[in-house]
């Protein structure tokens, strides 16, 4: 599925909008808190904990959006919040829609 971060699909005509889709991740503080990772030497980096929770919120939105039947996200953007208790919240959200090729002028 297409994640773009811009509001069209160059070559495509809208078929159909489906509306908002937001993917959500949580992540603790202090990373730490849920336990010590990598027990087998391998520490992660804080650049690669943040790098991991952006691919995981995009992945829930690709979840949502293909279940309401898009194939591609457009204007996707992040967003984050502070939650009570130490945790912080990392959205993805943008507009599922569906899309097909616009037809050539010879086809």
């Amino acid at each position: 599925m297409l994640v773009l971060t811009i509001d069209h699909v160059p070559g495509h005509r809208v078929e159909r909008i489906l509306g908002e889709v937001v993917g959500a991740t949580v992540v603790p503080d202090n990373p730490y808190v849920d336990g010590v990772k990598g027990l087998d030497g391998v520490v992660d980096t804080r650049a690669d904990s943040v790098i991991r929770t952006r691919e995981e919120a995009v992945a829930d939105l690709v979840a949502r959006a293909a279940a309401l039947g898009a194939n591609v996200v457009v204007g996707m953007r992040f967003d984050h919040r502070t939650i009570k208790g130490g945790y912080n919240e990392l959205c993805a959200y943008g507009t599922a829609m569906v899309v097909r090729p616009e037809r050539s002028a010879g086809g």
